[in-house]
């Protein structure tokens, strides 16, 4: 008798939990601590452990893979009356950074310049939005243009949060409390170069090392800090640093590591900076290579907005790569092929679709770089004009600088809407031009959106009701 109870009540879990994906295994644990006769309270409360971490997250720029793909199913078809969908607003300062989002928590940074300059690091509960925990410091931007706030978005990984700052302030926080753990001031330990627009790419893990792009001298254009102590553990490359955040990929059986910077382009071990392929970048007119390095099907496409695109075919059997293509306009106005400026493009089978200088979105032949079309539908056309695009399963959800929230499907014959809503006004610290932007990437984690601009941050529910 008590075995059928057990049984009884374990079904009832299930049919309470069965919108969380992938859970068939925490119930067969849960079932055989019911036949070791355990407490029913124990299964509710591994369940209820279990159910943030298999809802999604967020945790560094660009999501769990820092490749813009959203893994989450469940989600609406549709943004009708997504308003009557937001959950929370909390105000916030300006900045260009994105949130993360982690343990049920979500991380931001932004700035206030009076009375004093400082950079601010917060925490908020995911779920409410009520504040956690907050951290300011003293930072002065100097000859920093575009001053609206930090550009990096903070990285999250085993109860730690790492947030680097305009002027190379790099933090590794409690992540649940806020106590610094360790900190470098890395302009001044590095002699950093910092660039016009200030250090601006995301800190990399791998393993037990954090990884920043910071452009120091003394080959620091690169360098590794044990993720726990805060040790420097190696640095690489005497490059200028660039804007672009560096990534992790898989090729001849090896992690690489895979940075953009102001010079290059550079494949190195990411456990101890050994470099193992580079290929000469020299820009134009200057560095402004923003977006993230994008990696798909042995491919590695690079896009800058004066100096146009790059193909490059890593070999899937030896550590090195091969040029394929490079295409350039004659100027920023003038585009060929794809001359991306803060949006990072997406590659889809044969095809890549990006955003080029003036918000026209674009598709080009991989092969050669060949256009196939332009669209003007999906955001205003405005020097620098921008979306942010992720995909999700079939489609690709776009936020763009308007605040407006895409659900579009693209392919060779072009851009469809499927549905669009706005989300969060521009604000004019950003862009002080046409009525302001929004130019920070958003979070999508445990079926909601958390996007920010200089006033406030919203967390919107995106899960498909049943």
């Amino acid at each position: 008798m008590r075995k059928q109870e057990d049984k009884a009540n374990f079904k009832s879990l299930c049919a309470l939990c069965r919108q969380f994906e992938k859970t068939k295994p925490i119930f067969q644990r849960g079932y055989d601590i019911i036949m070791r006769k355990q407490s029913i309270f124990a299964i509710i409360i591994g369940i209820l452990l279990n159910v943030q971490v298999l809802a999604g997250e967020w945790p560094q720029w660009r999501g769990p893979g820092r490749d813009g793909i959203w893994r989450e199913t469940g989600i609406v078809r549709t943004l009708d009356g997504l308003q009557s969908r937001v959950l929370w607003r909390v105000s916030i300062s300006n900045g260009y950074s994105g949130p993360t989002v982690a343990d049920g928590r979500v991380y931001v940074t932004d700035r206030l310049d009076s009375p004093k300059e400082l950079e601010r690091v917060h925490c908020f509960d995911a779920a409410t939005g009520k504040q956690i925990w907050s951290h300011a410091y003293e930072s002065d931007y100097e000859k920093v243009q575009y001053r609206d706030g930090p550009r990096a978005a903070v990285t999250l990984n085993d109860g730690r949060a790492y947030s680097l700052g305009t002027m190379g302030q790099l933090f590794c926080f409690d992540a649940a409390k806020g106590d610094v753990l360790w900190s470098r001031d890395l302009k001044a330990e590095h002699d950093i170069r910092v660039p016009i627009w200030g250090i601006a790419a995301a800190p990399l893990i791998e393993k037990d090392l954090v990884i920043g792009h910071v452009g120091g001298q003394d080959n620091a254009c690169l360098i590794a800090f044990d993720k726990v102590s805060g040790q420097e553990r190696w640095r690489a490359l005497s490059d200028r640093a660039s804007y672009s955040a560096p990534i992790i990929i898989e090729q001849a059986g090896r992690r690489v590591l895979v940075c953009w910077t102001g010079d290059s382009f550079s494949g190195l071990d990411p456990l101890t900076g050994e470099l193992h392929w580079q290929h000469p970048f020299k820009p134009f007119r200057m560095v402004i290579n923003i977006a993230t390095p994008v990696f798909e099907n042995g491919y590695l496409f690079f896009s800058s907005f004066y100096d146009g695109s790059f193909l490059l075919k890593a070999d899937p059997d030896k550590l090195a790569v091969e040029k394929l293509w490079q295409r350039k306009g004659a100027s920023e106005r003038n585009t060929d092929a794809l001359h991306c400026c803060i949006s990072t493009p997406v590659i889809a089978g044969d095809y890549i679709y990006g955003v080029d200088s003036y918000g026209e979105l674009r598709c080009l032949d991989v092969r050669t770089g060949d256009r196939i079309w332009e669209s003007l539908e999906a955001v205003p056309k405005a020097r620098w004009s921008n979306i942010h695009m992720v995909r999700h399963e079939d489609e690709i959800w776009m936020f763009n600088e308007r605040g407006e929230l895409i659900i579009s499907q693209l392919s060779p014959a072009g851009f469809r809407e499927i549905s669009r809503a706005k989300i969060i006004e521009p604000t004019e610290g950003q862009l002080g031009q046409r009525g302001g932007v929004c130019w920070a990437h958003p979070a999508f984690a445990y079926k909601r959106i958390y996007a920010r601009n200089d006033r406030e941050m919203v967390c919107i529910d995106l899960s498909a009701k049943e």
